[in-house]
């Protein structure tokens, strides 16, 4: 009588285990530069209320304060007329070590709402 064994084997199991503890610590480092996305967003769309370039950038560094806010700041965003309405965009780049020479380059671009 032969028995065939199925499943994975331990090589397997210890290959499975190493790719996904590897995508859980670059999501650990990815999740609060999304995090920090999110609230230059909000930054922007509250900047945009200013009525001078100067006002709209000011708006922008209180609420980078308050978030804390570290990748950008008012002198970096680009201000622009619309009609009667002012746009706030921004872009800006964020890397994270992996490892050795290797690097995870993020491009967040945005602009207000």
């Amino acid at each position: 009588m032969k028995n065939k064994q199925r499943g994975i084997s331990f090589i397997g199991i210890l290959f499975v285990g190493g790719v996904l503890a590897f995508a859980g610590v670059i999501a650990a480092q990815v999740f609060p530069t999304l995090i920090e996305f999110q609230a230059i967003t909000k930054a922007a769309s509250k900047a945009k209320d200013g009525n001078t370039v100067p006002e709209v950038r000011s708006i922008f560094d209180k609420a980078a304060q308050i978030d804390d806010i570290k990748s950008i700041t008012g002198k970096d965003l680009e201000v622009t007329k619309d009609g009667d309405k002012t746009k706030v965009a921004f872009a800006y780049n964020k890397e994270i070590h992996i490892g050795g020479p290797a690097y995870l380059l993020l491009k967040y671009t945005g602009q207000s709402k």
